[in-house]
């Protein structure tokens, strides 16, 4: 039977399991990305790098993993986070090596002479900490070019109980030196939200003239945290980048075709054993452009995400939809609700004079196991006089992103499968949307086509 809650337009896995995106780049017009992939939905699985390409940021084709740990050798615990520059024609991972019983994940670099497809034996590029600085974690580098110098920053829990990014230069991406702290912050809260211990997952992501760093903040108790931005020419004062339960460690392309792009983890809504069973896990967000304002970073889809609709928008209320669709919310104040099953719905509140958008799945499933916490976008509507918000709905995966660069990811797991029905208020237009993954059919004869369901 199959599985409606199985994204069908979002970069997923078949099977396994899927978390960080890493990359992506663009390399003669392809956009590669990469992402952390276990082939089992199993978290005590060596990490590899997944691998899927695009020529229009929204249909993708699935290929076998680029990256995976030697054994023995400097990842031998897994190929975890990192990015990928084009060096030279060839596409050139940086990323955390990770050996098991170490106390850090080593930052590696591995070259690929395919064309993205596939990396080489990987060699370290920058010492890890000495024991006597109290560095508690230590990984994740990001790197970028401005002009001929090359950039790395790593995330650091450090002795202190400061977060913070380690700034490296390089003349050609293999020779590095320390130069200092790009940005640090004792652990604080900052509008309700714990900036954490340590960040991982840092990133720089130009927008309006500014560098505006990405980190994913972290604790040794709790875990990851919340995706947080500030600029970095003044002192930091992070804040949350979405409002949802189910977004992490954001991945940027700084360089290519299609502008700065950026990219995060879907994490999962539900108790470990359920995706468990169900034989997969993750998934990863619609591309989004960014910009600021002030000094807080807003989101959109990225224009080619259009691409996506299937035929004409028609009239949402009362309209039947499948699993895969996008509706667009008018700029008066009203619910939208998705009705799965008598009942099984999911609310959008619109509250114009408030300034809000409220996402209430409380009675998105009577499945057990599963996370039913509401959210709320403030401030969330701007000057765009003609919608207020847009959601994209892909089986168990919701996104919605407001007139203001406020965005929600979250997930829904209703038992009951399509058709569903809408109910909202007039003016709002729903269009179907057809599915956007495919697997791998080159590369080598030999291989054998993974199955999409």
């Amino acid at each position: 039977m199959p599985d409606h809650h199985l994204p069908q337009f979002h970069v997923r896995l078949p099977r396994g399991y899927l978390n960080d995106p890493n990359g992506p780049v663009e390399l003669g017009g392809t956009t590669h990305l990469y992402f952390q992939s276990r082939p089992y939905a199993e978290k005590d699985v060596p990490v590899e790098w997944g691998h899927a390409t695009t020529e229009d940021l929204v249909h993708w084709t699935l290929h076998r993993p680029a990256m995976s740990p030697v054994p023995g050798g400097l990842d031998s615990g897994g190929c975890w986070s990192g990015n990928t520059v084009v060096d030279g024609g060839r596409v050139r991972a940086f990323y955390s090596g990770k050996v098991d019983h170490s106390p850090y994940q080593s930052v590696l670099t591995a070259l690929s002479d395919e064309d993205g497809a596939n990396f080489g034996r990987p060699v370290q590029v920058v010492p890890d900490p000495a024991p006597e600085e109290g560095v508690t974690m230590f990984r994740d580098p990001f790197v970028w070019r401005d002009g001929s110098r090359w950039h790395m920053v790593v995330g650091v829990a450090a002795a202190d109980g400061a977060a913070a990014m380690r700034l490296y230069g390089s003349p050609d991406g293999v020779d590095w030196e320390y130069v200092g702290e790009l940005s640090r912050l004792p652990r604080t809260l900052v509008d309700g939200v714990d900036t954490g211990e340590g960040w991982e997952c840092p990133q720089l992501i130009a927008a309006d003239g500014r560098e505006v760093a990405l980190v994913s903040s972290w604790s040794h108790a709790g875990g990851p945290g919340e995706v947080l931005a500030f600029p970095v020419d003044s002192a930091p004062v992070p804040r949350r980048v979405d409002d949802g339960h189910d977004f992490y460690a954001a991945s940027v392309m700084r360089e290519g075709s299609h502008g700065h792009v950026l990219f995060g983890w879907i994490t999962e809504g539900r108790e470990d054993a359920r995706w468990q069973e169900a034989g997969w896990a993750g998934a990863i967000s619609l591309p989004r452009r960014a910009w600021l304002d002030g000094d807080a970073l807003r989101t959109e889809p990225h224009p080619a995400v259009e691409a996506l609709r299937s035929g004409p928008g028609r009239p949402a209320d009362g309209a039947t939809i499948g699993a895969q669709a996008e509706l667009v919310l008018p700029a008066v104040s009203g619910t939208v609700r998705l009705r799965f099953g008598a009942d099984e719905w999911l609310d959008l509140a619109v509250d114009l004079e408030a300034g809000t958008l409220s996402l209430d799945r409380s009675a998105a499933s009577t499945a057990p196991g599963v996370e039913t916490a509401g959210a709320l976008a403030v401030e969330a509507f701007g000057d765009r006089a003609e919608w207020a918000a847009r959601v994209f709905l892909d089986g168990s995966v919701v996104e919605v992103f407001t007139s203001a660069g406020r965005s929600i990811t979250t997930r829904v797991y209703p038992t009951t499968p399509p058709p569903w029905r809408v109910e909202a208020p007039a003016g709002t237009v729903v269009w179907d949307v057809a599915p956007a993954i495919g697997a791998v059919t080159d590369r080598a004869a030999a291989e054998e086509p993974l199955p999409v369901s």
